[in-house]
């Protein structure tokens, strides 16, 4: 007689809302076992009963070949006793207890799903909310956990019979797909003008010709509405971009296909398999020379972020266009993604013709995420839609749970718990109202869903950041303030799953030192707990303070005056564009009146963009820089020298790259061969700073990060240069390198700080030896 076993399993990770469910079902029933599954607080808990061989097959069944959005981050099992069971089923979801189960991130329409969209026969064909346990919305939808129907914004739409069978059938790639509906029961698309009166007609088809004769169509997404006209015209893309008033700023593109995308940029495979991913990100890559795109779509500029539809309606919109589409968030510039419909027509009638919405409601706004790849890995600059909420997983359990509140621009939140971080989605530049409401909404959420009530509270040295300002009013928590720059270093190496030490090397805008200076050009000794400042840019002043970020050439006047006063300075362009003020510009940094000291490599670059004529003011954070990496000749390979002055900590002379740029302008170099030199001569000084560290502390990993490697150019020739001088390199991959990544970094630095506190890790930093 076969012997048989009964096995209790707990399965953890992403594995609700994905059709692990009947997954499990299907290969429980296939193997002839009995028992049961179903979802609670946890995850998914299951019973299999049968032969031994079996119930082994099935466990290596469940482990190897698991749906297309599961991710199992553990499964634990223990024999229990056999009762007999004669039938396989799925219980009931178990909503007690404290809460481990995570919640999907929205998902881009399945191939299954696509094949009925397009299929006239298929009752489903042409419907713009068509979905499955493998694709559709999750994260924008969820209220709360369990992820069921009535926990979603599809509570009010009940199934038709036909749908609440596929529902109830384990055997259906419906079963317990939440958003699961048809024309005769779910969502419906209207089409309405500017002040909100339905038009009438096929709202797709009308749509598509609205975009063909110039006008601007905000759309309803899954996080929010987008702005949207023909990529290819001029006047369109011209007129949205003065209605939104985003002067310069690159517009994203939304493409039918993967052989559209290569029609107008250069795709290589790892971006190919960004794009076509379930997160469908918005891909950075090099445009085509002639590429059929207005020039006001992405001005100036030699990439484009391109996109491929990720819902259905995206998916029917740009197929009825017949053209490519910019797709932008729906908002004017600086302020966060409408989403709400009556917000949408109030905020966006002023610059949408007409809105195509529809009527199943956004529960939490998610902009779209924006990534490129760095040597064939993804390198993400913005998570949020396709990414958030699902944890990254750290090597290391939080003592107490934490909640980082971030930084100030490129806002992210993070709640952490166990081993998981809940780095939130892209909330945005903490500078309005709205924006902020938007971070703590979002922390009340996040907290909701995973059951996270914070111990500890980590937030930013500066004391104006409204996330500051936020941790300092909450009660009976402990407060960790963070060094920014330790934040980013602390960010990559989480990233990387590593604790340190390292050299970390944090090069950025702004950040609050710890002597009351802004910082971002630091050379740091650190591991998750502590850090020591090795070394760090010459601090210049910052003639007006904030005032310099958005007139690059200030800086430049302050460099200047610094390494060429005088008679050098007085021939160039620079002063000439900017003669009115110059002088009291100058005077005031050397006065020091309202001119902070900063070691910042992005004002160094500022500097060098308006010096060259790049641009003397920008439009949006980093545009200076962002354009000085566009002019750069790719074929030079010269670098700029800068001395360094020996200390403790050591003194990197950007200035020198200054005086560089300005001899090579009096002899007439071009100017993409002085900006290819001046970004090999930062590599280079990244390179000697690393080398003095590595003699006076012993250490071999470099951990980059910081907003000014998201310059590729930079970054591509820094880890070639150290990498030859038998250097580990950490880069960003799974969070931004810029303040995107500032949360993560704050939790795992009080997590690590908790574990000294407790004894549990001793400080591993050479502090002896610098």
């Amino acid at each position: 007689m076969t012997e048989l076993i009964r096995t209790a399993i707990r399965v953890e990770g992403v594995v609700q809302g994905v059709g692990f469910r009947p997954f499990v079902y299907t290969a429980a029933t296939g193997l002839g076992l009995n028992g049961f599954v179903g979802n609670d607080v946890d995850g998914v808990f299951v019973e299999v009963e049968g032969p031994v061989a079996a119930v082994r097959e099935f466990l290596e069944l469940l482990q190897r070949d698991p749906p297309p959005l599961a991710r199992i981050e553990r499964v634990t099992t223990r024999a229990v006793l056999p009762t007999g069971a004669t039938s396989f089923a799925i219980a009931a979801s178990d909503p007690a207890g404290p809460r481990r189960a995570l919640v999907s991130a929205d998902t881009a329409t399945c191939a299954d799903c696509l094949r009925e969209l397009a299929d006239p026969a298929d009752r489903r064909f042409g419907y713009p909310f068509i979905n499955c346990t493998n694709c559709g919305p999750r994260f924008t939808i969820v209220r709360d956990v369990p992820y069921d129907r009535p926990l979603t914004t599809m509570a009010p739409f009940a199934m038709c019979e036909q749908c609440a069978a596929e529902y109830h059938d384990p055997a259906d790639r419906r079963f317990h797909a939440q958003p699961t509906c048809c024309p005769a029961c779910g969502p419906r698309l209207t089409l309405r003008d500017e002040a909100g009166r339905a038009l009438p007609g096929e709202p797709l088809a009308r749509a598509a010709d609205l975009l063909g004769r110039g006008q601007v169509l905000a759309v309803k997404g899954l996080g929010g509405y987008h702005l949207a006209v023909d990529a290819a015209c001029e006047e369109a893309a011209a007129a949205l971009r003065a209605r939104k008033h985003r002067e310069d700023k690159p517009f994203a593109v939304l493409v039918a296909d993967l052989a559209t995308a290569r029609r107008l940029a250069r795709v290589g495979d790892a971006d190919a398999g960004l794009l076509t991913s379930a997160s469908r990100p918005i891909v950075l890559a090099l445009r085509r020379p002639g590429a059929p795109v207005a020039a006001a779509t992405a001005p100036g500029n030699r990439q484009l972020g391109i996109m491929l539809p990720y819902t259905p309606l995206h998916h029917l919109l740009v197929r009825a266009a017949a053209r490519p589409i910019v797709l932008t968030s729906g908002n004017i510039s600086d302020e966060p993604i409408a989403y709400h419909d009556a917000d949408a027509l109030e905020r966006l009638g002023g610059i949408a013709d007409a809105f195509l919405t529809h009527n199943r409601a956004i529960h939490i706004r998610t902009d779209d995420s924006v990534a490129r790849t760095f040597r064939g890995r993804p390198m993400l600059i913005r998570r949020s839609r396709g990414y958030a909420p699902e944890p990254v997983a750290v090597t290391r359990p939080f003592p107490r749970p934490v909640l980082a509140c971030g930084a100030e621009l490129k806002n992210t939140f993070c709640l952490a718990k166990d081993d998981r971080a809940f780095v939130s989605h892209h909330i945005g530049d903490l500078e309005n109202a709205e924006t902020l409401r938007s971070f703590t909404e979002g922390i009340e959420h996040f907290r909701r869903l995973f059951d996270i009530d914070p111990q500890v509270v980590a937030h930013d040295l500066h004391p104006e950041y409204l996330s500051t300002k936020y941790a300092l009013e909450l009660a009976e928590v402990d407060l960790q303030p963070v060094q920014h720059h330790h934040a980013h270093v602390a960010s990559c190496l989480a990233d990387n799953a590593a604790d340190g030490p390292v050299i970390g090397v944090a090069f950025d805008g702004t950040g609050y030192g710890a002597d009351g200076t802004v910082w971002g050009g630091e050379f740091l000794v650190a591991d998750l707990a502590s850090y020591e400042r090795g070394g760090h840019l010459t601090p210049v002043p910052m003639p007006g303070g904030a005032a310099a970020i958005r007139q690059p050439w200030r800086m430049a006047a302050a460099y200047l005056d610094t390494v060429c006063p005088g008679t050098a300075a007085g021939r160039l362009d620079v002063m000439r564009r900017n003669q009115a003020r110059w002088p009291a510009v100058v005077a005031m940094a050397r006065r020091g009146v309202n001119s902070p000291l900063t070691s910042s490599a992005g004002r160094l670059f500022d500097a060098a963009a308006s010096i060259l004529g790049v641009r003397d003011a920008i439009n949006y954070e980093g545009q200076a820089a962002i354009e000085l990496e566009q002019l750069a000749d790719p074929e030079e390979a010269a670098a700029y020298p800068a001395g360094i002055e020996a200390g403790h900590p050591f003194r990197v002379r950007g200035g020198d790259l200054v005086q560089a740029v300005v001899d090579d302008l009096a002899a007439g170099t071009a100017a993409g061969v002085i900006a290819a030199r001046f970004h090999h001569g930062v590599a280079a000084l990244i390179e000697a700073g690393c080398l003095l560290l590595r003699e006076r502390t012993g250490l071999r990993t470099v951990a980059l990060s910081g907003g000014v490697f998201q310059n590729t150019l930079l970054l591509n020739r820094t880890v070639s240069r150290l990498e030859a001088r038998k250097f580990t390199v950490l880069v960003h991959s799974r969070v931004p390198c810029n303040d995107g990544g500032i949360s993560l970094g704050q939790a795992v630095i009080a997590a690590a700080r908790d574990r000294l506190a407790l004894g549990s890790t001793r400080h591993d930093v050479p502090w002896g030896r610098l």
